[in-house]
């Protein structure tokens, strides 16, 4: 049985929910990579205001284990415990929302073995969730305080002919190329070292400056968001993305990325 919540617009949000006393305000901007490492899963990057948390997933049985590697598996680390409960729970309590105020929350699932095995227990899974995500019903867009999004092992023909769906694809560079709608990918990721070799340290070349202002405006003009991974993990690296206007922000640091987030605000 899905759980019955109410949906909230996630343009209207601000409108219908004032924040709570010493609530932390959510940073758009703020991705927590690999979010299954903190100490406190999911619950570290909301006290910081984190408005992205990345998981990674096998499928074990009929239940998905957060682990980075096989060797990790863990018996009580499943997605649904660490991250699809306390969310449903959180926006239980928020009216409808997972911040007040916030115009998006994404959480990323890394599917890290078979992608087409995997995604029809994972729809199922979702969909017992259903009201909290972002979702296409019946070929219909209905927003969500939550948008779904897979990568990895992406099962891209599956959630790409599936007329009712909870989630979304992470898009490639290439797809910027092609003609899925925002609404099936809405995300474009890719490793930095892939465009850049801008390592953190020193200016930031005018060269490269110049490629990262047109890949984010061409990947905003489309109505997506861009993030890269494996950017070094420094105050010179997020000065650089958050002043170029990369959308997503990856860190393995939450307080620090906050507090810079916030000295920008």
């Amino acid at each position: 049985m899905a759980l019955m919540l109410s949906v909230i617009p996630v343009t209207s949000c601000g409108e219908q929910v004032k924040p709570l006393p010493g609530a932390p305000s959510p940073l758009l901007r703020a991705h927590a990579h690999n979010d299954y490492h903190n100490k406190r899963p999911l619950l570290d990057a909301l006290d910081q205001g984190f408005c992205s948390v990345e998981v990674d997933i096998f499928l074990r049985g009929q239940k998905f284990h957060v682990a980075h590697t096989r060797f990790g598996i863990r018996k009580n680390r499943t997605l649904e415990e660490m991250y699809l409960k306390p969310l449903a729970e959180r926006i239980k309590k928020n009216g409808g929302v997972v911040f007040p105020g916030q115009e998006r929350f994404i959480l990323l699932i890394d599917i890290k073995d078979d992608g087409d095995e995997a995604y029809p227990v994972l729809d199922r899974l979702l969909t017992r969730y259903g009201s909290l995500f972002t979702a296409v019903l019946n070929g219909e867009y209905r927003p969500g305080p939550i948008t779904a999004i897979l990568s990895g092992a992406r099962p891209r023909a599956l959630v790409e002919m599936d007329q009712t769906r909870y989630c979304a694809l992470d898009g490639r560079p290439g797809d910027l190329e092609g003609k899925a709608t925002p609404d099936l990918i809405p995300l474009i990721s890719d490793k930095w070292s892939n465009h850049f070799k801008w390592r953190g340290r020193g200016p930031f070349p005018a060269e490269e400056r110049q490629r990262l202002e047109v890949f984010v405006k061409r990947t905003q003009k489309q109505g997506r968001i861009l993030r890269f991974w494996a950017v070094p993990d420094r105050l010179e690296s997020w000065k650089v993305l958050y002043e170029n206007g990369v959308d997503l922000i990856n860190t393995d640091k939450l307080r620090e990325l906050s507090l810079f987030l916030r000295s920008q605000q």
